[in-house]
């Protein structure tokens, strides 16, 4: 089964959620943050969400981080959590 690693940035609104993606596109540091702005308590670890396969994050997030290029910021997309920003970091 394929699996993917991927970090994200949770927030509660498609301005923040671009606004930091602009932030990050110009040189910031994608944990950095995520450890600043993210919601979510993977924030602490840089936004890391270890290793998961298909199916296993919510289907908004299946859809991204199973056909995106690696190691490029994503976003935002929208779930019933809030406002994400993906990087996935690899898939195999």
């Amino acid at each position: 089964m394929v699996q993917a690693t991927a970090r994200h940035i949770l927030v509660d609104s498609e301005e923040k959620c671009q606004t930091l993606k602009t932030e990050i596109e110009n040189g910031r540091d994608f944990a950095e943050v995520a450890r600043e702005h993210s919601s979510c308590p993977s924030g602490r670890q840089g936004g890391d969400l270890g290793s998961f396969g298909p199916g296993q994050m919510v289907r908004e997030f299946d859809e991204v981080v199973f056909s995106a290029d690696l190691n490029k910021v994503q976003g935002p997309v929208k779930t019933q959590f809030g406002y994400h920003l993906l990087e996935v970091t690899s898939r195999g």
